[in-house]
């Protein structure tokens, strides 16, 4: 029972942390085409792989608590369901603004999913066995983000963008299947009481900060960046008055957790929007084809989905914070090196390749890391916290890259006329995230520090 339990737990962590990460970076391929057909500008642009991130910012706590009180397992099943459905109705959108609507219902389902995932992993396997049953899901994640550039490269090329969210339903029918297959139920805090009011209050904060954040330089964006930050000041004082917060900031007085949670938060900063800025870049100024662009953008979860099973079994045996650090160091370098490309194809497939080793060396040892340092009870809200961290992380990124955008180009269409602006715009922001990933290295160290 045991053994079939980890299994079903193993399959369905691989196909859904496929699904979402096929869909983010499949839609980055199509935007162009996108934006042509449904004539939208940069900014609206940008707003479509942003609006999906918001939303699965904004509820991974919440759903990561509201699933320790009613079920890991149904909730999991009814983000699929929902997740699938959205998908099948994105495909109809006949403008920008009724795509951005399922994208955001896709992020309830994805939210519901990601909230989940890690959990069920971790409460089934022991402690020696747990990196290597991440290391997998971390496979599907990547194999996701691997295949959706280049299938959704080939599809927006041959059947047009609606394609890449047909392709996802047989998918979610078919883990959907698998879910209801799982008897076992996860509920390590039923009975106790949902935080509703801290719910609301924590999404507002996260909600505010991040449109704040995408509306500098402007003085309207400096105030409700302001907004955003009290009300998360608000939200430190209310859960600390009471028993069962949504979000128990207290768990990151574990140094352990904190740091290497931050290091999280600051690894997917700087690497999210550097796969969304280099889709433009190769296809505004290196004139290539969706299909093309697609396959180049590949390399890097590809190299990520061949050595994260590895580097978790690794992190087993071996020390897992160096082998994070070191996963840190080559992503840091790897990311200024890009800044500097030449226009050659053969520069950014070498460099695309190190930073997917880089990134699997530092993912599975990270999260492996993160759910040893707390007790079994805990790890509902450590996955939900360390999801979030992944997905605020690309949250900012996007947003860092969609000031810079606005105040180099602002908006317009991106054009003949405007592309030397553009370049301009891509290096100063991979060299800013090469900046970002320094720190991850120093976060992860000053984690291991913490735990001696």
């Amino acid at each position: 029972m045991i053994k079939d339990t980890r299994s079903f737990a193993l399959i369905l962590a691989f196909l859904a942390s496929f699904l979402t990460p096929f869909v983010g970076s499949s839609i980055n391929i199509a935007l162009p085409q996108i934006s042509q057909e449904l004539s939208i500008n940069a900014i609206i642009m940008g707003w479509i792989p942003t609006a999906y991130l918001l939303v699965l910012a904004v509820l991974l706590i919440p759903l990561g608590r509201f699933s320790d009180i009613h079920g890991r397992k149904k909730i999991f099943w009814m983000g699929i369901i929902i997740f699938t459905i959205s998908s099948f109705l994105a495909g109809f959108s006949t403008s920008g603004e009724m795509l951005l609507f399922f994208r955001i219902i896709q992020g309830i389902g994805s939210a519901m999913i990601f909230a989940n995932v890690n959990a069920m992993v971790a409460s089934v396997f022991p402690v020696m066995e747990r990196g290597r049953a991440l290391g997998i899901a971390v496979t599907g994640a990547y194999l996701g983000l691997f295949l959706g550039p280049v299938l959704g490269g080939i599809l927006t090329e041959s059947l047009g963008w609606r394609s890449i969210f047909f392709f996802n339903v047989p998918l979610g029918i078919i883990t959907t299947y698998a879910a209801s297959k799982l008897k076992e139920e996860w509920r390590p805090a039923k009975g106790e009481n949902f935080d509703i009011i801290g719910t609301f209050i924590l999404g507002i904060s996260m909600v505010l900060v991040i449109l704040g954040l995408t509306q500098l330089p402007q003085m309207n964006g400096a105030f409700i960046l302001s907004a955003g930050l009290i009300s998360g000041l608000i939200y430190y004082f209310y859960q600390n008055k009471i028993e069962t917060p949504v979000f128990d900031l207290r768990i990151f007085k574990n140094r352990t957790f904190g740091f290497n949670s931050l290091a999280t938060l600051i690894s997917y900063t700087a690497s999210y929007p550097l796969i969304f800025l280099l889709s433009l870049y190769l296809q505004y100024a290196l004139k290539l084809n969706p299909a093309t662009a697609g396959i180049v953008l590949a390399v890097q979860p590809l190299f990520v989905t061949i050595f994260s099973s590895y580097a978790g079994r690794l992190s087993d045996r071996k020390d897992p914070y160096k082998l994070a650090m070191l996963g840190m160091t080559i992503v840091t370098i790897t990311t200024f090196a890009l800044a500097f490309i030449n226009s050659q194809i053969w520069e950014i497939l070498i460099l695309l390749s190190l930073m997917g080793i880089g990134f699997a060396l530092f993912g599975t040892p990270n999260n492996n890391i993160v759910f040893s340092s707390v007790k079994k009870k805990y790890f509902g809200v450590a996955g939900a916290s360390l999801s979030t961290m992944r997905v605020v992380g690309q949250l900012m990124g996007m947003a860092f890259a969609l000031l810079l955008l606005n105040i180099f180009i602002g908006g317009t269409f991106i054009g003949p006329e405007n592309i030397s602006l553009f370049i301009l715009c891509t290096q100063i922001s991979l060299v800013l995230f090469s900046v970002m990933c320094f720190f991850g290295i120093l976060a992860t160290w000053r984690g291991r520090e913490q735990s001696i």
